[in-house]
């Protein structure tokens, strides 16, 4: 019997979570983990309670959502919500931390990222990364064990629907090729 290792265990955790994820524009997963064991997990989303991307759409300044919470984020408020340390844990993420979620993390004392796929890396967090002493890891998940549906090609619709958006064209069209994009990649939308 194959057994899978427990970055790969961790990081199928987190996949898991981002299955949950209700934006549009990237699903994220990320589980935080202490002595092997998962003490909280999160996926990008609106606040609770509140509209969601996949109903409304995002509500983009900058080129950034920002009705959405990064899992990063929702992981560690959840420990912070029910009283769960962090200090010197591990979290697994579906995709590189952007910056805000880097500073996060180390203020946090989380003391190593794994994570699967690089997505926009920011050099400024990687040299925060090495500065505070966080190793980072990228974890390289086997499709064999976990089927993600499509969330590679999924991933790539919504970028170049971003750069559509960034070159001018109409909401209109953006609505369109989302549209779209949703039909090709229903299990990415539900919520």
């Amino acid at each position: 019997m194959e057994r899978i290792s427990w970055e790969q265990y961790f990081m199928a955790q987190s996949h898991l979570l981002a299955l949950r994820s209700t934006c549009t524009r990237l699903m994220v997963g990320a589980s935080i983990v202490r002595d092997n064991r998962i003490i909280a997990g999160g996926y990008n989303g609106s606040i609770a309670g509140g509209v969601h991307c996949v109903d409304e759409g995002c509500y983009v300044i900058d080129n950034h959502c920002v009705r959405t919470i990064h899992a990063e984020m929702n992981a560690l408020l959840q420990c912070a919500k029910f009283g769960v340390p962090v200090d010197g844990a591990e979290i697994y993420v579906t995709h590189f931390p952007c910056l805000q979620c880097c500073k996060a993390l180390i203020q946090a004392g989380i003391k190593t990222i794994y994570y699967a796929e690089a997505y926009k890396n920011h050099p400024y967090a990687e040299e925060l990364f090495e500065q505070a002493g966080v190793r980072v890891v990228q974890v390289i998940v086997d499709p064999k064990w976990i089927d993600f549906h499509d969330t590679g090609k999924a991933n790539l619709v919504s970028e170049l629907i971003d750069k559509l958006r960034e070159s001018g064209i109409s909401e209109q069209e953006i609505a369109m090729y989302m549209q779209k994009a949703a039909e090709l990649f229903p299990a990415q939308q539900q919520a």
